[in-house]
């Protein structure tokens, strides 16, 4: 079968073949109809993501839309390297298997399934979201930021709080359903902070860094009831992979601060989430911008430039 294929950390996988996968027991043989090139794939194939063993060669992927050797469209995820969803084949655990309704096309799932899971994960089974409650987004500009806006929306947030770098996709996040946005990058940015989300319940955190020591400082200096909780879920890194977290502000706040993402979430709550997404995302209707790519044209998606909130997707 054609794959793509990571030989060097330094490089982008290429367009190549590769023996057939053999399914072991209790697997399924599956035709991968889409796979999204997302930025979990992308520190997988460098080698940089927390789970890589640093182990070479291998097809990158982390999941995608298929089709089993008995007609069933389904979605999979929470592959490992070296067996990964960027190939004509994969074979995949009967377990990790989620039978898709009709309603998305194949494209537009493999881009948002991804993203609405960080953010539906974080959400729904990190933080609990309650209707009536409020949410900040930290990080709400690039797709799984504005899928947990319009996400927080469906399941009842009565406020939410949209803060991001880029100023433009703000504006987007505002159309999506954020009561308020925050420019991370305004001078006054730790007042608008208190402003706007001294009160929230939710925090869903994208960026940690050096924003979130900021962001942390603002929300829980400026609470009206310190002793009121404060769920504070971690997702991603991309402004930074540490903090520093002064000690008072945990004695002084009611804050739980937890983590979300493979290992701090179990196969089965993967699996479960995505089966809860399946039904959940026709009715949501994603705002997703899309590029598909034909998966022999992989190297060249990889150092592509796209547009922020464009997610490509490579066809077999």
């Amino acid at each position: 079968m054609h794959a793509a294929l990571v030989t060097s950390f330094d490089r982008p996988p290429q367009y190549t073949e590769v023996p057939d996968p053999e399914p072991g027991p209790d697997e399924v043989l599956v035709h991968v109809l889409a796979a999204g090139l997302h930025p979990r794939v992308r520190s997988g194939a460098a080698g940089t993501h927390y789970t890589s063993d640093g182990a070479l060669p291998l097809v990158p992927g982390f999941d995608g839309v298929g089709r089993t050797e008995d007609g069933r469209r389904v979605f999979f995820a929470g592959l490992h390297a070296p067996r990964g969803s960027m190939a004509e084949l994969v074979a995949v655990p009967a377990g990790r298997l989620v039978e898709l309704p009709p309603g998305l096309d194949d494209v537009t799932i493999a881009a948002a399934m991804n993203p609405a899971m960080s953010a539906w994960l974080a959400l729904r089974h990190r933080a609990d979201l309650q209707p009536g409650e409020s949410v900040l987004v930290l990080g709400a500009t690039g797709n799984a930021g504005r899928l947990a806006v319009q996400l927080a929306r469906h399941l009842g947030a009565r406020r939410i709080v949209g803060a991001g770098r880029d100023a433009t996709s703000l504006e987007v996040v505002h159309r999506l359903g954020a009561d308020a946005i925050v420019p991370l990058t305004a001078d006054d940015v730790a007042e608008r902070l208190a402003r706007e989300a001294a009160d929230v319940d939710v925090v869903v955190d994208y960026v940690w860094g050096a924003p979130t020591e900021q962001a942390l400082a603002a929300v829980t200096g400026a609470r009206s009831d310190p002793a009121h909780l404060l769920r504070w879920v971690h997702v991603g890194a991309t402004a930074g992979p540490t903090i520093t977290l002064p000690a008072a502000t945990l004695r002084k706040t009611n804050v739980q601060v937890s983590g979300s993402g493979q290992g701090s979430v179990s196969p089965e709550g993967m699996v479960g989430a995505i089966t809860e997404l399946a039904t959940l995302l026709p009715q949501v209707r994603p705002a997703v911008d899309v590029v598909a790519v034909p998966l022999r044209e992989v190297a060249a998606a990889w150092e592509a430039r796209t547009a922020s909130g464009t997610r490509v997707v490579l066809v077999p």
